[in-house]
């Protein structure tokens, strides 16, 4: 148990020193716009290039994998917007941004550092792919279900080609489809360029991190609201449930494998979920609370599920 509480400490550390940096400084919050500016355009971008780059092509190549994962996802996401309605009373838009906060984990800021910290480089196909589809299904479900929710409905097909657009030019696809296709043609990047991009990769974790803490320290508190605990419940409990049942029902993959979608299936909710919900201004308050709870209840549950894949407690079958 002091293995993963080494393993884990760090990372949570770090959100907890940038929280308490954000309530002990009151600093404006623009001042933490080029730091997100950096981590979404240039730190990140370079980790999934690496990640993706020094991967063999055939083991990305895994669409049951794929499959499995992205439909656990899925599960986790219309399930949190059900409960969202039923327990919530909440409306078709603010439902959307509660099912986020129940099917999108830390799989950007936390997930790539945790997962290759608790199983190696052999995680690393699999939290790129987890990143890529995750991020495609859910990049793709929201804008169009704000956009056929809105107030002043755009047509479908703009919308459509609009959220495409988005999806193909992200950096963090872009730099995942790079990568493969790196890994595909087996290209050898210079050693200067390839270790200014591990320079990048590793500040993604530490820079990410306190982000994370100071932004949700920056966020009032005020009540939780009903629907919170459920879809709290639904991230950190249901989705590596559900996922670790996919994995078994799609497999057999390669313990290493199905242990890395049980591990970012634990992932508290994104600080994306907020970002996203300000963007709309749409359940923006309630979703800054889903991931201050998120964050601090996966303290225990995240490092729980660490400790019984070290341990082998989880069996997966080979």
């Amino acid at each position: 148990m002091i293995d993963i509480l080494n393993l884990a400490l760090p990372y949570f550390g770090l959100i907890f020193v940038g929280f308490a940096c954000g309530r002990w400084k009151k600093l404006p919050e623009q001042g933490l716009v080029w730091m997100n500016f950096f981590l979404v355009f240039v730190s990140l971008p370079a980790l999934f290039f690496r990640i993706m780059s020094k991967t063999p092509f055939e083991e990305l190549n895994n669409l049951p994998f794929v499959l499995a994962t992205t439909l656990a996802t899925a599960i986790a996401f219309f399930l949190s917007g059900m409960l969202g309605r039923l327990i919530g009373k909440l409306s078709m838009r603010e439902a959307t941004m509660a099912a986020l906060s129940g099917g999108y984990g830390n799989i950007g800021y936390m997930g790539p550092g945790l997962a290759l910290a608790v199983l190696g480089t052999q995680a690393a196909a699999p939290t790129a792919l987890i990143f890529c589809f995750d991020t495609i299904f859910l990049f793709s479900i929201v804008p169009l279900g704000m956009a056929l929710t809105a107030a002043d409905k755009r047509p479908l097909i703009p919308t459509i080609i609009a959220v495409l657009r988005e999806i193909l030019f992200h950096p963090l696809i872009v730099a995942a489809y790079c990568g493969a296709a790196a890994a595909a043609f087996h290209v050898e990047l210079p050693v200067a360029v390839d270790k200014m991009l591990a320079f990048l990769q590793n500040a993604a974790a530490p820079v990410a991190l306190f982000t994370l803490g100071v932004t949700v320290a920056l966020r009032p508190f005020g009540r939780v609201p009903w629907e919170i605990p459920s879809l709290v419940a639904v991230k950190l409990l249901l989705h590596p449930v559900i996922v670790f049942c996919l994995v078994l029902a799609f497999g057999p993959f390669s313990p290493e494998w199905a242990a890395t979608a049980v591990l970012m299936a634990s992932l508290p909710p994104a600080l994306n979920v907020f970002v996203i919900a300000r963007q709309y201004n749409t359940w923006v308050e309630p979703a800054s609370v889903a991931v201050l709870i998120g964050t601090f209840m996966s303290v225990v549950t995240l490092t729980t599920v660490m400790w019984l894949i070290r341990t082998g407690q989880i069996p997966f079958p080979a």
